[in-house]
């Protein structure tokens, strides 16, 4: 597997619609060698939903503690399983 930069965004002390305009933000950063890891207290599945509609792929997890993890890659050979630390 080739080596993917990551985009972190950490989401949980911001308020909205901070979290979806910074997601939004990096987004736009996205191509074939990155890949977005957003920490969020809860699932914003309004983003998720825009980032599948636009071709990203996207995976959605919550932890123990109840915060979400959110990774969303552009290139489809990026394993979104192998890149989360839930």
């Amino acid at each position: 597997m080739s080596e993917f930069t990551k985009i972190d965004l950490d989401a949980r002390a911001l308020e909205h619609p901070k979290p979806l305009e910074q997601a939004i933000r990096a987004l736009r950063e996205l191509n074939d060698e990155n890949y977005l890891y957003m920490l969020h207290r809860k699932n914003p599945i309004p983003f998720i939903d825009l980032a599948s509609e636009q071709g990203f792929q996207t995976l959605s997890r919550e932890d123990e503690t109840g915060n979400w993890h959110i990774l969303i890659a552009k290139n489809p050979s990026v394993t979104l399983e192998e890149l989360l630390r839930v």
